[in-house]
């Protein structure tokens, strides 16, 4: 027997794939004829929240304590092979961190989910660990976490090997809340802390716990010497900050930063959450009190004052909530055909067709093109070359559509642009050099223009494949800075065995790219993998890890946009 939803929103039966493509995300395989709700009612899918904290973790610093993070991993059933997920915030110079942020997955009864956590040491002002101290690593199921109140495992240095020192401790919560609280908070005549300068401030907030305890939820940034901070706005969970509940007290601490050691306490506030919201309409103004002096001294009046000049409730809505609520995804395709590719007849070139009819760039078209197409509902996309010189004049061209139409580039789904492609290597000569930005500042056109309107109706993924170094890498780099302010996600695969330093520079996980005139970019975008890691691997688990950042990219334009979905889900949904 078959049970079919029917929605009379945007997801139709005509879109039933979405869940296709959503399964890919979430790591599942999806059964066919389903509506993704169904399916997700069906298999038991809800989202959880982990809090990580560490005890007693090793010192790898001379004159200091280590600065952990920790990195969460997951298996993509494919072996030794592990997707980044997510990771935390570096806690400078402490040995027992206790993590404010809070890390997400999709959980699934009925799936064994591997997942690695990973803290390191990070000695740079970036949270990338190539070069920095492995601290430690526990693997453990998200099954196994969810079954424990509070899971704790030591530190091992690999799988068997104990680190010697340190244990991790994982909380797992369902996340069945999606309101955020977005507070902005200052304070004024703080109690200055240090002998030489001013203290340097930052709050954190804490939900009531059980007993006495209370569990971390935020962390602001520090700023530097000044007893009147004002702390940039922030959005956090209302079930991390309150579960929910209104009438639960809050904590908030002010705290002076330490470079070398602990972090001293200037003041806390304990208040209801409620009481927070009364700053919807006025500034709310509260004593900021340190216990220690308060019991010392009857004169102690306080140590500053806590304000809060806004606070608010708002929807945090996902990736799902605008694809679903009619969001459409515009997925273009760019082809290098640069020299370095060498000649297409060659079996030793890159863009050689193999007597199965594949190469490295039709795997990579029809692995992300085959999951992308199901968020488009016209199914035609604009495909381009660039590197290559092309007829009548044999003028290089770094856009020129393969189809050869210029006014009409779209191609009729992921086989049109493979036909396309493969039409376009008899008709054109490489050449080079390998210019990115003008197929990026082409998408990007299309985008602004979408911009204009402010809503969640159009988003835009390009997918750029590759063999070498960017030769106009200045010139990307602005591209790509001006993209980021734009509903816009730009995927780059690196075919053959070349040097991608470059590509991973853009990536922009070693640190915020700039601009030329050193802009830097409003928001991460850009998601580079090498083509050669999955060589050996299902032809879906390369969409995987190159789509794995889209929906938060997706999800991040909207919100720094205050676009909720065209058609935003009932409070029941």
């Amino acid at each position: 027997m078959i049970f079919r939803l029917i929605s009379t929103g945007p997801v139709t039966t005509s879109s039933v794939p979405l869940h296709f493509i959503c399964a890919y995300f979430l790591s599942f395989k999806p059964l066919e004829h389903t509506d993704f709700r169904l399916e997700r009612w069906r298999s038991g899918v809800t989202k959880v929240q982990l809090t990580i904290s560490c005890q007693d973790l090793m010192d790898k610093d001379v004159g200091s304590k280590s600065d952990p993070l920790c990195v969460l991993l997951q298996n993509t059933g494919t072996g030794d092979q592990w997707i980044d997920l997510d990771r935390t915030e570096r806690v400078n110079n402490c040995q027992k961190p206790e993590f404010a942020k809070k890390l997400e997955v999709d959980y699934y009864f009925e799936r064994v989910q591997n997942l690695k956590f990973g803290i390191y040491d990070i000695d740079n002002k970036s949270s990338a660990t190539n070069d920095d101290d492995y601290l430690g690593g526990v693997e453990c199921t998200l099954g196994q976490i969810v079954s424990s109140k509070s899971f704790t495992r030591p530190l091992q240095l690999k799988k068997g090997k104990l680190a010697g020192k340190g244990s991790i401790t994982v909380v797992a919560e369902e996340m069945n809340d999606k309101r955020l609280a977005v507070l902005q908070l200052e304070a004024r005549n703080l109690e200055n802390k240090d002998f030489m300068g001013k203290s340097d401030p930052f709050m954190e907030l804490f939900r009531e716990g059980d007993g006495d305890k209370w569990q971390l939820a935020y962390r602001s940034e520090v700023i530097k010497n000044n007893l009147n901070p004002n702390w940039k706005p922030f959005s956090v969970s209302l079930q991390s900050l309150c579960n929910g509940d209104m009438q639960k007290s809050i904590k908030v601490t002010c705290n002076d930063m330490d470079e070398s050691t602990e972090s001293d306490l200037i003041g806390e506030v304990t208040v209801p959450m409620c009481k927070l919201l009364e700053a919807q309409d006025q500034v709310m103004e509260f004593d900021c009190i340190n216990p220690e002096k308060k019991k010392k001294k009857k004169s102690y009046k306080n140590s500053g004052i806590i304000r809060v000049r806004s606070c608010k409730i708002e929807t945090d809505f996902s990736f799902l909530d605008y694809v679903m609520g009619g969001c459409q995804i515009n997925f273009t395709v760019g082809i290098d055909f640069t020299g370095s590719n060498g000649d297409p007849r060659s079996p030793d070139s890159l863009h050689y067709i193999s007597p199965n009819g594949v190469n490295e760039y039709v795997s990579a078209v029809s692995s992300v093109g085959q999951v992308v197409q199901d968020y488009d509902t016209d199914k035609l996309f604009p495909a381009f070359g660039f590197g290559a010189q092309i007829p009548p004049k044999w003028q290089v061209s770094h856009e020129f559509a393969l189809n050869f139409s210029s006014d009409n580039p779209y191609c009729q789904g992921v086989q049109g642009i493979i036909d396309a492609y493969r039409n376009a290597l008899v008709n054109v000569r490489l050449y080079g050099p390998t210019n990115f930005s003008p197929i990026i500042s082409h998408v990007s056109g299309f985008a602004a223009t979408t911009a204009q309107h402010p809503v969640a109706a159009q988003y835009y993924v390009l997918l750029i494949i590759t063999d070498g170094a960017i030769t106009d890498l200045d010139q990307t780099r602005d591209a790509i800075v001006k993209a980021s302010h734009l509903p816009m996600s730009i995927i780059i695969v690196g075919v053959g065995n070349a040097d991608f330093k470059a590509m991973e520079f853009l990536d922009g996980d070693d640190g915020v790219l700039k601009s030329l005139s050193g802009q830097p970019v409003a928001r991460d975008i850009v998601q580079f993998v090498p083509f050669r890691q999955f060589h050996n691997a299902p032809q879906e688990a390369l969409a995987q890890t190159v789509l794995a950042e889209v929906p938060k990219q997706l999800v991040s334009y909207y919100k720094m946009h205050n676009l909720a979905p065209i058609n935003p889900p009932s409070p029941a949904s």
